[in-house]
């Protein structure tokens, strides 16, 4: 089996509002593929990636597995959003490591 693997631009994503950008990486990791944005989600958007991903939960979609590069902190130490977002589905990838400037992760086919 392949694994299909989007990376998408931070221009792209930034062209998108936040409901699009959620139902974009939603649709893709819901048909396998492992889904790669640049420049990342803020953490409301991952909130709600998180919270949208549960109701769509069934036996067809068991979730997302999803780790992203921290952004640099900036003004008053406050972090606006990731610079690097890898979301795939929970039963192909699992995260075997994470720090600030490595993701580590293990991507199988069903």
């Amino acid at each position: 089996m392949e694994i299909k693997m989007n990376l998408i631009s931070e221009d792209k994503i930034n062209s998108m509002t936040s409901t699009e950008k959620l139902r974009f990486v939603l649709d893709g990791v819901k048909s396998g593929d492992i889904v790669v944005l640049e420049g990342g989600l803020t953490s409301e958007e991952q909130m709600k990636l998180i919270e949208l991903t549960m109701t769509e939960v069934d036996d067809d979609f068991s979730g997302i597995e999803m780790s992203g590069y921290p952004s640099k902190k900036g003004f008053l130490n406050i972090r606006k959003k990731t610079r690097l977002t890898v979301i795939g589905p929970a039963k192909m990838m699992h995260t075997t490591k994470k720090d600030k400037d490595l993701i580590s992760a293990i991507i199988s086919a069903i």
